[in-house]
C-alpha cells in the first residue's frame, strides 16, 4: 500500500518493510491512544529511519504481537489505564487514599490528559496497581495511618506526580534511540528553553537538538491555555531531577559529538586576492571588455543577494 512500505534497495537486498504509526494501531486493533501507551510501556517497538523523523512499526512486529499468548485480550489488559475513582476501587482503598499516595509518590502515573475544564487528570496502570496491592511490605500503606514523614510533607504541598511521569517518559525516550544526537535532544526537550541555552551554548548544536526533540502529543493548539499547560507538565521542576537531567544531557553531549558534530551552515569560500599586473603591463580595456566585467559584477551582486535571502 502507498506510504506504508519501504521498497528494496538499489542492490537488490530484500528490506524488512515497515508501517505507519496509525496503520499499526489498525492492524492491532488500538485504538490511537491505546497504541501509544503500549509503545511508551515497551509492549509494542518502534523503528526510526532517520534521525529526526517519524518512526515505524516492522511488519514483523505485529506478527509477534498478534502471535503473543492470549492477543488481543491480554495486550488489553497490560494496557488498561484507569482514572483515580477505578484506581482505588482496584486497590479497595478510599480516592482520598489513593490521590495522596499517587501525590506522594508511592503510585505512578503512566499518562495524562486534560478534561474539558483544563483539569489535568492523571492515569494508573491497571497492573501495576493490582500488584501494588498484593505486596505484603505495601500493606501498612493501604490501611491505617500514613508514616509520619510522609504526611508531613503531603501537609507541606508535595506533589511528585509531574516529577515521577517525566521520570517514566524520559526512560521512555532513551529506550527510544540509539542515535547519541537523538538520546541527547530526548533529555533535552525535559528541560526549559532558558536551562537548555545555559548548558548548551552552541547555537548550532541547541538548534540541532531542538529539531530532532521528540515531541508529546497535545490536545491543543501551539500557544493555547492546554499546550501550555502540558508544556508546565513535561518541563521539569524538581532540583533533583534537573540536576539528573542536566548530567545527562552533558555526557550525551560528549558521546554525541564524538560520533560526529551538529550540522553547520555551509562556510562560504573567501574571496580570493589577484594581485594587479604592473604598470607597463596595464593597456586600455576594450568596450566589450568592460561592458562583460560589468555584466559579470551585476551576477554576482544577484548571487550575494540570493545567498542571504536563502539564510
Amino acid at each position: 500500500m502507498t506510504g506504508d512500505t519501504i521498497t528494496q534497495s538499489t542492490t537488490s537486498k530484500p528490506v524488512r518493510p515497515t508501517v505507519t504509526l496509525s496503520r499499526a494501531a489498525r492492524e492491532l486493533g488500538l485504538k490511537r491512544g491505546e497504541f501509544d501507551l503500549a509503545v511508551t510501556l515497551g509492549r509494542i517497538r518502534t523503528v526510526g529511519e532517520a534521525p529526526g523523523g517519524q518512526r515505524r512499526v516492522a511488519c514483523a512486529e505485529i506478527d509477534r504481537v498478534r502471535g503473543s499468548e492470549g492477543f488481543p485480550e491480554a495486550l488489553h489488559q497490560s494496557i488498561r489505564a484507569v482514572g483515580t475513582a477505578e484506581g482505588a476501587r482496584l486497590m479497595d482503598i478510599t480516592t482520598t487514599r489513593f490521590t495522596r499516595l499517587a501525590r506522594a509518590g508511592v503510585l505512578t502515573p503512566v499518562k495524562f490528559y486534560l478534561n474539558r475544564y483544563r483539569t489535568v487528570v492523571w492515569l494508573y496502570l491497571a497492573e501495576e496497581l493490582r500488584h501494588f496491592t498484593q505486596g505484603e511490605a505495601n500493606a501498612d500503606l493501604l490501611t491505617g495511618r500514613m508514616p509520619g514523614e510522609m504526611r508531613e510533607r503531603l501537609d507541606q504541598g508535595q506533589d511528585l506526580r509531574a516529577r515521577n511521569w517525566r521520570g517514566r517518559y524520559a526512560a521512555f525516550l532513551l529506550s527510544q534511540y540509539d542515535n547519541p544526537w537523538e538520546r541527547a535532544a530526548a533529555m533535552a526537550s525535559l528541560l526549559d528553553p532558558v536551562r537548555l541555552a545555559e548548558i548548551v551554548r552552541d547555537p548550532y548544536e541547541r538548534a540541532y537538538l531542538n529539531r530532532l526533540k521528540p515531541m508529546p502529543r497535545t490536545q491543543g493548539a501551539p500557544d493555547s491555555p492546554v499546550a501550555r499547560i502540558v508544556e508546565r507538565l513535561t518541563t521539569a521542576d524538581d532540583p533533583d531531577e534537573i540536576r539528573w537531567l542536566r548530567s545527562s544531557l552533558l555526557i550525551g553531549l560528549v558521546q554525541a559529538r564524538a560520533q560526529r558534530p551538529a550540522p553547520r551552515p555551509a562556510s562560504r569560500p573567501e574571496a580570493r586576492t589577484v594581485p594587479e599586473p604592473p604598470d607597463h603591463a596595464k593597456e586600455p580595456q576594450a568596450a566589450s571588455d568592460v561592458a562583460a566585467e560589468a555584466s559579470l559584477q551585476e551576477s554576482r551582486g544577484l548571487m550575494k543577494w540570493l545567498r542571504r535571502r536563502r539564510t
